[in-house]
């Protein structure tokens, strides 16, 4: 088990990400999470950042391993991530993972092409993966025709070793749909409950020896209003189900619906504290539920003082490989 540092670009410029990560693995984090924006979920958080560039800079910068969490087929060709994947992985062998995901209205629309439906952009997802599989193993010039077109593509560069591909879930379907195709699955943090369904679902058609990954959402400060105040201001847009916040395209838009939020409401997805024992225990939970990176998320703005804390008094509590 490795517990990760989620470097989340949509809150924090590139510069302060890469001391951040360096601070982290200093404290004794194993992994990195980037998210992959081209917009904020909301103004208030005020960045976006280029996730591919500084993935380059930070993997140089430290000898973590790092993910990203990218939707290919639409902001991206498939072929391009394959290729930026291969050369990450040719630069620092064996330390990159791959999650993708089926994407966001949010980012994908500066393309101006027609938003699918949910169905063909699991379709596409699908697509996208395999091709990228093929790029990376196969040295024939390769053609696809599909939810995308790739005419005489191959990858002269290879990485060093085939990348691990989570699949992104949200719902039990979703779990049981990327099963049987995906190498592993990430999803976030909700009940217990919830998790062993998500996880039941993805373990019963077909991922029984397959990687899990989970992004937790965690709110610390030195007291618990500060931590509850800081999860609400920086993360209130974000606790709506993803068949909603799938379609919402600016951040102006989920600034407004993050205004009928209640602080209690953001109690109940980001998990509030002030205290270790808040954390370790779910660390634990989540440990022995089976997965593998368990990549934790402050999201309020306060990093450093986050970081110091799980140095001192989280993070020794654990057995990291």
């Amino acid at each position: 088990m490795k517990i990760g540092f989620h470097a989340s670009h949509e809150q924090f410029t590139p510069r302060h990400l890469l001391k951040l990560v360096q601070k982290a693995e200093d404290a004794g984090f194993k992994a990195v999470l980037s998210s992959d924006h081209f917009h904020p979920w909301s103004d208030t958080q005020g960045e976006s950042g280029f996730a591919w560039s500084w993935l380059g800079a930070a993997m140089q910068a430290t000898n973590l391993e790092f993910g990203i969490v990218n939707a290919p087929g639409q902001r991206y060709h498939p072929a391009i991530i394959a290729q930026a994947v291969a050369t990450l992985d040719q630069m620092f062998p064996g330390r990159f993972f791959l999650c993708s995901g089926s994407g966001q209205l949010l980012n994908e629309n500066i393309t101006g092409e027609k938003w699918p439906a949910k169905r063909d952009r699991n379709q596409r997802l699908r697509e996208s993966v395999e091709v990228m599989q093929r790029l990376w193993q196969e040295n024939d010039y390769l053609n696809h025709k599909g939810m995308f077109t790739l005419e005489r593509a191959k990858l002269f560069t290879k990485p060093t070793q085939i990348p691990t591909v989570f699949g992104a879930a949200i719902t039990e379907k979703t779990a049981a749909w990327l099963s049987s195709w995906a190498d592993g699955m990430i999803t976030i943090s909700k009940p217990k409950k919830e998790l062993e369904k998500m996880i039941a679902a993805f373990r019963g058609t077909g991922g029984e020896n397959k990687p899990m990954a989970l992004k937790v959402q965690i709110s610390y400060a030195a007291t618990r209003q500060e931590a509850l105040d800081g999860a609400w201001e920086q993360w209130k847009n974000n606790i709506y189900p993803s068949k909603v916040i799938a379609d919402i395209d600016s951040p102006e838009k989920f600034d407004a619906m993050g205004q009928n939020t209640r602080k209690e409401d953001v109690e109940k997805h980001v998990i509030v504290g002030n205290d270790a024992d808040t954390f370790i225990e779910k660390i634990r939970e989540y440990e022995a539920l089976g997965f593998e990176k368990i990549v934790i998320h402050n999201v309020n703005t306060q990093q450093e003082d986050y970081i110091d804390f799980f140095k001192k008094e989280v993070l020794p509590n654990f057995q990291q490989q």
